[in-house]
């Protein structure tokens, strides 16, 4: 096919005054499958490459040859961020063909909303949590808004394959098109897919159309990569090594100098990021608030102009809109600390670097963060900064191992040697989903027999594992608890337990979120803090510090006044998980005597250590080793899930089995316990049991109620048990793991 000459004659103009030669790749496999099949389409390519008109030419084309009665095209973002960058973009291609574009969040204006209520066409651009909103408090308008919906593009797809809001795009999706009668297209992008098929199977669902995958022929990987070690005091790794050949790639000498006795690994980030547009990645909101201020010291303490920009979720509007405005502006050399809020496509213009302190925990988070960089034909290019302390001189053997460092090179290693990339998380119980996705279904649907109300949930096909006993007990329970009411019918219609719940904008979101404090200094919103401390002590945020003024614990607010000074900040926990392969392929980097060229010298002196260490303690060939008198560590190599079921059943099953006690957990890298047994009878003690039936259930202590996911506090005891012990719980992944020791 010639996917150009099928272009709409105004994408056509596009192309041409843009002065693109040729289509791309992606462009063209993306014509020839929207145009030459009825399938839903999954576009996966990297980043910058193009993949939003890639999807959206062929959209735009059939839409304005056919316009549609209704909202034609449904585009679904993670972000609102990521909204509002491609309502600009899309605006002056639709424009030309007179094809509407409307975005719709909170922060979008009601008079935008009520021209599209008042003429549903085009595209509209939405959140899942927004769409949620729509679902139910506009149900009455979804056939008049969506009656006649031709495609839904689901952006950045990747970020919705391993957790509940990706379910509950899921069910938004099928819920939509039931209500409003139409059959449309699926189109996913995302540029970190690692096991297509399987996000194909997502992105179908049970829709019982074809997905095709086009295979479009990409341009070479051109990445300048640095790692580097750092401790936080002298002397470093490297500075007692041997010169080594080729450390690191892409990266030039010191372009300035941190001030005297500054952190090394934040003073490396200091002086490389001078004159330079780039991005500063942590892990966690509390990091990012510290190294943001401690950079920002450092300007002043070298009496030089604030360079530093912040940005996290919990920072108000306005700071993060700032951040994005200031990094557009090529003109300025400004360098944003920010978490996974800046991982995602958001156009912040052309960036020559990105850092990542310490490793993330994904190998899709590792390619998104750097994939931000090399736009416009550059090369992608990133610097991990590895901190850590020097160990203790009586420091235990795990604490002595510099699992970032491992874990880092683990990441990319599985990109570079086998494209490997996270895939969808199956099987999981999403009980927790399962109580949004009823409430949400009977506030905007009204009174429903339980029948009616099971049928419209449970054949959600995000639902496939959970049964009508579960969802009857569910129901029983809510019930109970007055979240359901029942009419004098046997009607069910939502409780006022339950208008409590589905009334609070909080509602929409199905991921976790603190109770927060929203902070403010005179009229100025700052962002939102969990716990605020009394009045008087001094809180971190926005990238700056400030002193307690007075604290509203009925409205949640917190006021203060800017001071001077550093104090760690606290957004409320950031859990990781990490998969099983990634921990694989740390074991195989310290068992190995692989150079990697990207290593700095710091880097490549840390981790020659710790594989002698690693070696001399026989961690690499044993998984159990003695650190004294009768305590050991245990090196399962197991991912957060499966981790977490090896804990459990050494603290629950082999307790009595060989006296373990104290058992203290590292996740997921390591274990630490007391027994009375040597490791080979431990290892063949613990292998003895693991190949007796396992029930799920016996692996929760007794009472325990594992509140895992947002809305388990709501759901029956059994339920929420149910759902941690057999959704959560690796238990096959430990068992293979545990039944491969002493081979």
């Amino acid at each position: 096919m010639d996917v150009f000459n099928r272009y709409a004659p105004f994408v056509q103009d596009f192309v041409y005054e843009n002065g693109w030669d040729s289509l791309r790749g992606i462009e063209v496999a993306a014509g020839e499958a929207i145009f030459g099949t009825d399938n839903h389409v999954l576009l996966t390519s990297s980043t910058a490459s193009g993949k939003t008109e890639a999807a959206f030419f062929p959209i735009l084309t059939l839409l304005s040859e056919d316009p549609p009665a209704s909202v034609g095209c449904l585009y679904i973002a993670p972000l609102k961020a990521l909204i509002n960058d491609q309502f600009v973009r899309l605006n002056d291609l639709c424009a030309r063909a007179e094809i509407p574009v409307f975005h719709w969040h909170g922060d979008v204006s009601a008079s935008h909303k009520r021209k599209l209520l008042k003429h549903p066409a085009g595209i509209l651009q939405i959140t899942p949590e927004s769409l949620e909103a729509m679902m139910m408090r506009r149900h009455g308008e979804i056939a008049h808004l969506f009656g006649d919906l031709r495609f839904i593009v689901i952006d950045e797809i990747h970020s919705l394959l391993r957790g509940d809001r990706g379910g509950q795009s899921l069910c938004l999706m099928e819920r939509l098109t039931r209500l409003a009668g139409c059959s449309p297209r699926r189109i996913g992008l995302s540029a970190t897919i690692g096991d297509p098929t399987a996000a194909g199977r997502f992105l179908a669902g049970d829709t019982g159309r074809g997905v095709v995958i086009p295979r479009a022929k990409q341009q070479g990987m051109r990445w300048h990569l640095l790692m580097e070690h750092f401790y936080n005091s002298p002397p470093q790794a490297g500075d007692m090594a041997e010169p080594m050949k080729g450390q690191g790639q892409g990266v030039e000498q010191k372009t300035d100098t941190a001030p005297v006795a500054a952190d090394p690994g934040l003073g490396f980030i200091f002086e490389h990021t001078r004159g330079k547009k780039c991005l500063v990645f942590s892990n966690s909101r509390e990091e990012c608030e510290a190294v943001t201020s401690t950079l920002r010291a450092y300007c002043e303490a070298r009496h030089e102009p604030d360079r530093f920009l912040i940005h996290h979720g919990n920072l108000s509007t306005s700071y993060r809109e700032s951040a994005e405005d200031a990094m557009r502006d090529d003109s300025l050399a400004m360098t944003t600390c920010t978490t996974a809020t800046l991982e995602l496509g958001i156009d912040i213009g052309k960036l020559e670097r990105a850092f990542q302190i310490d490793a993330p925990f994904t190998v899709s988070a590792f390619l998104q963060r750097m994939g931000r960089t090399g736009r416009r034909g550059d090369p992608e290019e990133m610097i991990f900064v590895m901190r850590e302390d020097h160990p203790e001189p009586r420091a235990l053997l795990p604490e002595m191992v510099p699992w970032p460092l491992l874990q880092g090179i683990a990441l990319v290693e599985l990109y570079i040697k086998e494209r490997w990339v996270e895939p969808p998380r199956e099987g999981r119980l999403p009980y927790s989903l399962l109580y949004h996705q009823t409430m949400s279904t009977l506030f905007s649907g009204g009174e429903m027999t339980a029948a009616e109300l099971a049928k419209g949930v449970l054949s959600l096909s995000y639902f496939k594992n959970i049964s009508r006993d579960d969802f009857r007990e569910l129901l029983l329970h809510l019930i109970e608890q007055d979240h359901i009411q029942k009419t004098e019918n046997d009607g069910l219609i939502v409780g006022l337990s339950g208008e409590r719940v589905v009334n609070n904008f909080k509602f929409f979101a199905v991921f976790q979120e603190n109770e927060e404090f929203s902070v403010r200094c005179d009229s100025e919103e700052l962002g939102t803090i969990v716990a605020p401390p009394p009045v008087g002590d001094k809180i971190a945020i926005a990238g700056h510090v400030w002193i307690v003024e007075e604290v509203d614990r009925k409205r949640h607010v917190v006021y203060c006044a800017p001071v001077k000074g550093r104090v760690p900040a606290y957004f409320g926990d950031c859990p990781g998980d990490i998969h099983t392969k990634i921990l694989e392929k740390m074991l195989s980097v310290l068992c190995v005597d692989d150079d990697y060229r990207y290593l700095g010298s710091n880097a490549r002196a840390r981790l020659k250590t710790a594989r002698e260490a690693a070696r001399i303690a026989k961690i690499t060939t044993s998984p159990i080793v003695l650190l004294g008198g009768s305590m050991y560590a245990l090196f399962p190599w197991l991912g957060s899930y499966a981790f977490l079921a090896l804990e459990r059943f050494i603290r629950i099953k082999m307790k009595d089995i060989v006296k373990v006690r104290g058992v203290s957990a590292s996740r997921p890298y390591f274990l630490t316990f007391s027994m009375d047994a040597t490791p080979d009878e431990f290892i063949e003690k613990i292998k003895e049991e693991v190949q007796k039936p396992i029930e799920p259930m016996t692996l929760l202590f007794p009472k325990e109620v594992p509140l895992f996911d947002k809305y388990d506090e709501y759901l029956p005891e059994h339920l929420v048990r149910k759902g941690f012990a057999c959704g959560v719980l690796d238990i096959e992944g430990m068992k293979q793991r545990v039944m491969g020791w002493g081979k």
